[in-house]
């Protein structure tokens, strides 16, 4: 095949079959649709690696909810219990000065208030309730936002 120039020196080429021209279209769609595919394949397991990802950053997240939960809950509780100490301190400061008063009506009246703030300082103490491992509520997306490190709780990509 001999190639001859043409003005500006551009090789022109031969004219090339129908079936030459059909088998390279035939063969270049072919080889598209390979890359097409590997592509598509590529896309899947990244999207697939993502979502395990995720998970995983979900499970750590839910974990991570819970310890701090359970932290703002006995913190709670020893706020509770500092409070209803004070409380029964206080109780007992009434009690003292009730002894002291000078009439029974006054003493009688000052026992019944004393009575019910001691119900009431020991209702609050957490030391009186049963001590056990606080239920973690099933946390909510905006729960889990803050232990995602950017992350949506809503879905990889999101």
């Amino acid at each position: 095949m001999a190639c001859r120039t043409g003005p500006g020196s551009a090789p022109i080429l031969p004219p090339r079959s129908l079936e030459e021209q059909l088998a390279e279209i035939v063969q270049e769609v072919g080889l598209r649709g390979e890359a097409a595919e590997r592509k598509r394949l590529a896309d899947l397991e990244a999207a697939r690696q993502e979502r395990l990802r995720w998970e995983a950053a979900m499970q750590q997240a839910k974990s991570d909810y819970a310890e701090a939960f359970r932290v703002q809950h006995l913190e709670a509780q020893e706020r509770a219990w500092r409070h209803a100490a004070g409380l029964a301190e206080y109780v007992d400061a009434l009690r003292l000065h009730a002894t002291t008063l000078p009439t029974p009506a006054e003493r009688e009246g000052a026992e019944a208030w004393i009575a019910w703030a001691d119900s009431h300082a020991r209702r609050l103490n957490p030391l009186n309730g049963t001590l056990r491992m606080p239920d973690i509520p099933e946390p909510r997306a905006d729960d889990l936002k803050p232990f995602l490190q950017g992350l949506s709780p809503y879905g990889p990509g999101y």
